[in-house]
């Protein structure tokens, strides 16, 4: 038999269904069972100890308690090993019956592989079929966002959600943390930030679009920088870099409540108690302006060693500034034809700030009007229509339409079962359909850096509800990511079905309109 009819009979077995779909699945004889008996060896690597640790925790829904992982055993074991022909997400799983082996071309790539070998160990109640897997990711660039200005998130929350990124092979996390609603990350060159821009007066009950009510509860939260080390260890742990958004010029709303002196009016500020776009916005006029947000940004780039900070740039409505004296001067002076070359010039003037403190920009979309620099890299969330101009420009993109990425939106046409929330509809099929690569040119192709789902909280007030919308729906964003050239529908839904007992053996709540046929 060909090797393209191995590859098809290798997937026509029921065994095997991983997600996201592997780069190649050949079956063997037998079986392998992994118990509580079972050792994970990581030989003299200490990088391994971790990730085998992980593993243990993964399969003890199965195994009863968690297997040891040692440096060396005899009998039944899953060896881990860094293998340096390999690339850095790479792996190769083997199963025999004699035992399980995971190479990767570093711990990262052990960890992928390990995660593969737990959907095994899950569907098969501990028995694995003979298999070798060989498997790597299509986009350099997998993630998801969560909002926690809506409504706040604890730490152990966000713990969870790192969680459910790894186990679906996602390796960024964008914190969203400030926003109208509020501030939520301590700064300690202005503690107000916390005190009061982290808290609003009360919350809108309902609908925004047909609701005047309000619940008259203060509503706050936010995360020490001790915690923010903590949240930023745990992703690392688990091979995943947290990039926080610090909202810049719009989206202001938490600071200057905090300190009025940073908008145009300077005065009558509070923190939105409603959702939507609030017209006042950072002055971009005044020189301390550009100074608080340096000094904000000298404290996050100290706690987050990512490459990248996202600094928003979208929603900034521009009627302050074309009242405000200082913004108005600040045009002409730098010879700025409108208040989108301001905006462009507010933008680039952060960056380049950044750049020279080793850091690059996320912005969204919007970053594009007026004019970006050639280092930005532009996140398309307004369909994909502005990264697609992006790419075509030569900058950077990720892809994360409303199209297809927004997991706030809600996931069936009958609207009864769901929760209060968007009224925008996104099926399971339509987050699959995701195409990063839309009206592209096979060279303008390498500017997409990958994908990425978001989910905004306006509607979501608690984890469980957080589970809710990014579960399934994830697993298709996932698959985008990783398998973007392998990808089947059908195949896809034979698969999710044996998945789900990933997310039941982790005790998720998940939405269940996918697997009963009601999402469309």
């Amino acid at each position: 038999m060909c090797a393209l009819g191995l590859w098809a009979a290798a997937w026509a077995a029921p065994e095997v269904n991983i997600v996201p779909k592997p780069l190649n699945v050949e079956m063997g004889d037998g079986s392998f069972t992994v118990d509580a008996a079972t050792v994970v060896t990581v030989g003299r690597d200490a990088s391994l100890r971790s990730v085998g640790e992980l593993f243990a925790a993964m399969i003890e829904p199965v195994t009863g308690r968690a297997v040891k992982v040692k440096t060396a055993a005899d009998g039944a074991k899953i060896d881990l090993a860094v293998d340096p022909e390999l690339g850095e997400e790479e792996y190769v799983l083997r199963v025999t019956p004699a035992g399980a082996d995971v190479r990767g071309g570093s711990p990262k790539g052990v960890l992928y592989g390990l995660q593969s070998l737990r959907q095994l160990v899950i569907e098969g109640e501990g028995t694995v079929p003979a298999v070798t897997v060989k498997d790597k990711p299509y986009f350099g660039y997998r993630g998801a966002m969560l909002d926690v200005c809506r409504h706040f998130m604890p730490v152990e929350d966000v713990k969870a959600f790192i969680d459910i990124l790894a186990m679906h092979k996602l390796n960024r996390f964008h914190f969203h943390l400030t926003d109208d609603q509020g501030w939520r990350i301590e700064i300690k060159k202005y503690p107000d930030l916390a005190r009061k821009g982290s808290v609003r007066k009360e919350t809108l009950v309902g609908n925004l679009r047909t609701s005047t009510e309000y619940d008259g509860i203060p509503y706050g939260g936010y995360y020490t920088q001790k915690q923010i080390r903590e949240i930023v260890r745990y992703a690392a742990e688990r091979h995943i870099e947290v990039i926080p958004e610090i909202e810049m010029p719009g989206h202001g709303l938490g600071a200057l409540t905090a300190y009025p002196w940073l908008g145009c009016r300077g005065e009558n500020y509070e923190v939105w108690t409603r959702w939507g776009i609030s017209k006042d916005v950072f002055c971009a006029g005044k020189d301390s302006t550009f100074e608080f947000l340096q000094d904000v940004l000298a404290e996050v780039i100290e706690l987050f060693p990512s490459k990248y900070i996202h600094i928003g740039g979208d929603e900034c409505p521009k009627a302050r500034w074309k009242e405000c004296p200082l913004c108005q001067r600040r045009m002409k002076e730098n010879g700025l034809k409108n208040e989108e070359e301001l905006q462009s010039y507010f933008m680039q003037r952060i960056e380049k700030w950044l750049n020279d403190h080793g850091r690059n920009i996320i912005g969204w979309d919007e970053i594009l009007q007026g004019g970006i620099s050639k280092t930005a890299t532009v996140m398309s969330w307004r369909g994909s229509k502005g990264g697609i101009a992006a790419a075509k420009a030569g900058n950077t993109v990720i892809m994360a339409p409303n199209t297809h990425c927004y997991l706030d939106y809600r996931q069936t046409q009958q609207q009864e079962f769901e929760p209060l929330g968007q009224v925008k509809y996104l099926p399971m099929r339509q987050v699959y359909a995701l195409d990063p690569y839309e009206q592209l040119t096979p060279d303008e192709r390498k500017y997409i850096l990958g994908v990425q789902g978001n989910l905004w909280t306006e509607y979501i007030p608690d984890f469980r509800q957080v589970k809710h919308m990014l579960l399934p729906r994830l697993a298709a964003i996932a698959e985008t990511g990783w398998a973007y050239d392998r990808k089947d529908f059908e195949d896809f839904s034979r698969r999710m079905r044996q998945f789900r007992k990933v997310y039941d053996r982790a005790g998720y709540n998940y939405a269940t309109y996918f697997f009963d046929g009601k999402d469309e």
